[in-house]
């Protein structure tokens, strides 16, 4: 009868007030997610300490001049041997002090390094998005092209979010006189696709502003490709890596490193991986 009407209407107007909340605090979420992005996929340090404290003694503190009006603090260590340099662009945390390690050996043996500083970090000025870090990295190209070490001596390191940027250099220099070689560790797709891996819940594709689309340039890099990705790597699947991989033009190389992470790629004898690669392709 009536109660039992006044019952079911209850429930309906329950589970509709239930189903329009759940919208609601789903909607904010999204919301939250994409008006701050970019503070979840940046994290720069902004302490830089000298190229000493971090035992690199020898590389000297730069300055590069943005297109876009921004003075930037880089390091450069110059070739000391007939070898290239490597022009490496850093993941998304810290500084390039952090990443001191890994060029040490390479600087040991010879090669020039360069270690691009970012828009934001390092105590640099400027707020980091794509665009800006892309034009951080044409300054840096510039710097090289000044003091004269042509492209095709340049070998490109891109680390994790880093791989973004070291594509699209070079998809943009091989319009020009492609570089020597690009080596990509812990590399993606694209920004979406990554992001889609962490939030599976949200149109996160949709979502992002910073793209770093790398599967839509790779086939056109015109340069010797080598990808080291770890097999157990939980921030950029493996599975990114392989993706990317495929996409590209030979000449490739890939090691998937078994019970490799995401930050600890060195562990794993990475750097005679580099070196050898290098020397294949300067013989080729």
């Amino acid at each position: 009868g009536v109660s039992c009407r006044s019952k079911r209407a209850k429930e309906h107007f329950e589970l509709a007030a239930f189903i329009t909340t759940a919208l609601v605090v789903y909607s904010i979420f999204v919301g939250a997610l994409f008006l701050f992005q970019r503070n979840m996929m940046y994290y720069p340090g902004h302490h830089l300490p000298t190229p000493a404290e971090s035992g690199v003694a020898e590389m000297a503190v730069v300055r590069v001049t943005t297109g876009d009006g921004l003075e930037l603090t880089s390091w450069y260590g110059k070739a000391t041997a007939i070898k290239p340099t490597i022009v490496f662009f850093q993941g998304n945390a810290g500084t390039i002090a952090g990443r001191s390690f890994k060029v040490r050996r390479y600087l040991d043996a010879g090669y020039g390094v360069f270690l691009v500083g970012y828009r934001g970090y390092g105590g640099n000025p400027g707020m980091p998005m794509e665009q800006g870090l892309y034009a951080d990295g044409r300054a840096a190209l510039r710097y090289l092209e000044n003091v004269g070490v042509p492209s095709a001596e340049w070998i490109f390191y891109g680390e994790s979010l880093g791989s973004g940027v070291a594509v699209e250099m070079a998809h943009e220099w091989a319009r020009r006189i492609p570089v020597g070689a690009v080596i990509l560790e812990a590399p993606f797709t694209s920004m979406g696709d990554a992001a889609a891996e962490h939030y599976p819940f949200v149109p996160a594709r949709m979502l992002v502003r910073d793209r770093y689309a790398s599967v839509d340039k790779i086939a056109d890099i015109r340069a010797p490709l080598l990808i080291i990705h770890g097999e157990a790597d939980r921030t950029v699947p493996k599975a990114l890596g392989k993706r990317l991989f495929d996409a590209a033009s030979e000449p490739k190389q890939a090691h998937w490193i078994s019970g490799g992470g995401h930050n600890n790629l060195y562990d794993f004898g990475v750097t005679a991986l580099v070196e050898q690669f290098i020397t294949d392709v300067a013989s080729d």
